[in-house]
C-alpha cells in the first residue's frame, strides 16, 4: 500500500510537471496576457473547464489517500455534528443548539450532509469542497491582482491549501478565507455584475468565521481608500494601519493579566507565511525555510532583471503593503487571549493569521515575470511536502484505528477523557480529537471543549452528563491535569500507554481524587 501510494503521488506530480513544461506552456503564454473583456473569468472557466477539473482532482488527492482525513480539530467538528443530531433526537442530555450567525457554516454543512450520506462520506464531500473553495479562491484572488492566472504558482497554492490552518482543523476559518478570496477577486476589478457576486459572498463569509469576514472588509476598505488618495498621500494609509496595530498591542500588553494574553509562539520573524508549511516535525521547518528562500531568490532575480523599469515599484506597492500589514498583525496581536464574551479562549490567533500573509505573498510572487524555473522549484518542494504529509497522516490514521478498536466495545453513553499527545516536535497539537471521532456511536468525550467554550452552536447546560460545562475543566482534562470529582464519575481515560509507540492506546477507569494523565505517556516540559 505504501509503495502504491508513493508511486501514485510520483506519477501525479511528474504528470503535472510534464504538462507545465509541455502542452500547457501554450496556455500559460495565452493567459499571461491577462483578464480582460475578451478573456473574462467566466470565459476562462468555460474554455479551461477540463483543465480545472483535472487540477481539482489532483488537489483533492490528500482527502482520499487514507481511510480517514486527518486534520486536527476536524475530528472534533465531526463528533459535535453527531452530538447535534443527538440533540435533535433528545438523546444528548444537557446539550442544546444555539442560534448564531458566525463560526457555523462548516458545521451546519457537515451535519446536513451526514443526514443524507453518513459521516464517512459527508467528511469527504464537505472537506473536499472546503479545499476546492480555498484553493480556487486563492487562485482567483492572485489572478485578479496579477491580471493573469497563476499557473506557475499552483504548487505553492496547493501546499498552502494543506498548510497549518487545514491540518489544525480550523475548518470554519479556513472556509471563510476561501470565500473571502473569491469575494475580493470579484471586487478587485469588477466586470459586469461581478460586484453582485462579491457582495453576496460577504455575509456567507461571516457565517463561516468572523476573521475571514473582518479581513475581507478591511482589505476592501484599505484598497478602495488607497485608490482615492493622490501621490504620497497614499503613505498615510499603511502608517495609520500600523499605528492602530501598535496601539492595540500596547493596550493588550498593559491589560495582559485581565485578558490572559500571551505572545508565546517563538520569534516573530519566523511567522512570515512560509510557516504554514511547518507541521509535524523539524523536517517541515527546513522545507518551509527552503520555500521562503526560493521566494526571496525569485524576487531578487526579477528585480535585477527589471532594474531599469521606472514603474517597477508601483506595480508591487499595494500588495507589498498588504503583506507587510498582515505580517505586522501576526507579530503584534497576541497568540492567545480571553475576553468576557466567551467562556473559552481565543487561541492560536497569530499562528492562523499567517495564512493571510501567505496569500498576499503568493499575490506578490504572481506579479513577477512568469518563468518556468519558478514552477520547477516550487513543484519540487510540493512533492517533498506532500510526501511528508502522506507519511504523517498515515501515522495518525494508525492512531485513530487504535482509538476505534478501544471504543468499539464500550456501551453507548460511556464517558471518556482522551489524554493523547502529538509526537515530539509536532506543531499540530490537536491530535487527541481522533478519540472524539472514534467515539461516534459508542461513547461521549466528557472533556469536549466546544460546548463549554460558547463559541460554537452546540452548547451545554450545567450538570450535563455528556460534556463538562466548564471551559477551564475541559482545558485541564485535555492537558492531563484535572482532579477527578465524585460528580465526574463514572469516567474512563484513554491514554498512550507505550512511549515507544505513541499510536498504542489503553483505557482505564478513573477514580475520585486522582488526576487524569497520571498514567501513560506525557511529553517532557519545554
Amino acid at each position: 500500500m505504501q509503495v502504491k501510494c508513493r508511486a501514485v503521488l510520483a506519477l501525479e506530480w511528474r504528470g503535472a510537471a510534464g504538462m507545465a513544461m509541455g502542452p500547457l506552456q501554450d496556455i500559460f503564454e495565452t493567459w499571461a496576457r491577462g483578464w480582460n473583456a475578451e478573456n473574462s473569468p467566466a470565459m476562462f472557466v468555460r474554455k479551461q473547464r477540463w483543465l480545472i477539473l483535472a487540477i481539482s482532482a489532483a488537489v483533492l488527492i490528500p482527502c482520499f489517500w487514507h481511510r480517514r482525513i486527518e486534520a486536527g480539530d476536524l475530528a472534533s467538528h465531526v463528533y459535535n455534528a453527531w452530538l447535534a443530531q443527538l440533540v435533535e433526537k433528545g438523546q444528548a442530555g444537557g446539550l442544546y443548539i444555539a442560534r448564531q450567525w458566525d463560526n457555523v457554516l462548516f458545521d451546519v454543512a457537515l451535519t446536513r450532509a451526514a443526514k443524507v450520506v453518513g459521516f464517512a462520506a459527508a467528511q469527504r464531500i464537505v472537506v473536499g469542497l472546503c479545499v476546492l473553495i480555498f484553493f480556487w479562491g486563492v487562485f482567483a484572488l492572485v489572478a485578479a491582482i496579477s491580471e493573469r492566472p497563476p499557473w506557475l504558482l499552483m504548487p505553492c497554492i496547493a501546499m498552502l491549501a494543506y498548510g497549518y490552518s487545514f491540518n489544525m482543523g480550523f475548518m470554519n476559518y479556513y472556509l471563510s478565507l476561501g470565500l473571502a478570496c473569491f469575494s475580493l477577486a470579484f471586487f478587485w476589478r469588477p466586470q459586469g455584475v461581478g460586484w453582485v457576486f462579491g457582495t453576496f459572498l460577504i455575509p456567507i463569509t461571516l457565517l463561516a468565521h468572523p476573521i475571514g469576514f473582518l479581513w475581507l472588509l478591511g482589505t476592501l476598505a484599505y484598497t478602495k481608500l488607497r485608490n482615492k488618495l493622490p501621490g504620497w498621500w497614499k503613505v498615510i494609509l499603511p502608517l495609520s494601519a500600523f499605528g492602530i496595530l501598535a496601539v492595540t498591542n500596547q493596550f493588550i500588553m498593559r491589560h495582559a493579566q485581565e485578558y490572559l494574553a500571551d505572545w508565546d509562539r517563538g520569534p516573530f520573524y519566523l511567522y512570515n507565511g512560509a510557516d504554514q508549511l511547518a507541521l509535524y516535525g523539524e523536517r517541515y521547518y527546513w522545507l518551509a525555510g527552503v520555500v521562503f528562500l526560493l521566494g526571496i531568490l525569485f524576487v531578487v532575480a526579477d528585480g535585477f532583471a527589471r532594474r531599469g523599469d521606472p514603474g517597477l515599484w508601483r506595480s508591487f506597492a499595494l500588495v507589498f503593503e498588504l503583506y507587510a500589514l498582515a505580517f505586522c498583525a501576526t507579530a503584534l496581536l497576541p497568540e492567545n487571549f480571553h475576553v468576557s464574551l466567551y467562556p473559552g479562549w481565543i487561541g492560536l490567533l497569530g499562528s492562523r493569521l499567517t495564512t493571510i500573509s501567505a496569500i498576499f505573498a503568493s499575490c506578490f510572487l504572481a506579479l513577477l515575470k512568469p518563468r518556468k524555473w519558478h514552477f520547477v522549484g516550487f513543484a519540487v518542494c510540493a512533492v517533498v511536502f506532500f510526501g511528508f504529509l502522506w507519511q504523517d497522516t498515515k501515522w495518525l490514521n494508525r492512531l485513530e484505528a487504535n482509538a476505534e478498536e478501544i471504543t468499539r466495545e464500550l456501551p453507548m453513553g460511556t464517558r471518556v477523557i482522551p489524554t493523547v499527545w502529538a509526537s515530539p516536535g509536532s506543531r499540530v497539537s490537536f491530535i487527541g480529537h481522533v478519540v472524539d471521532r472514534a467515539c461516534i456511536g459508542h461513547c461521549f468525550n466528557y472533556a469536549n471543549y466546544e460546548p463549554a467554550s460558547g463559541e460554537f452552536r452546540v452548547r451545554v447546560h450545567p450538570g450535563s452528563s455528556v460534556a463538562t460545562d466548564s471551559s477551564d475543566d475541559s482545558e485541564e482534562m485535555e492537558s492531563g491535569e484535572h482532579e477527578i470529582q465524585d460528580e465526574d464519575l463514572p469516567l474512563k481515560e484513554i491514554y498512550q500507554c507505550d512511549a515507544g509507540d505513541l499510536t498504542k492506546l489503553c483505557i482505564r477507569d478513573l477514580e475520585s481524587g486522582e488526576k487524569n494523565g497520571r498514567i501513560g505517556y506525557k511529553p517532557p516540559p519545554q
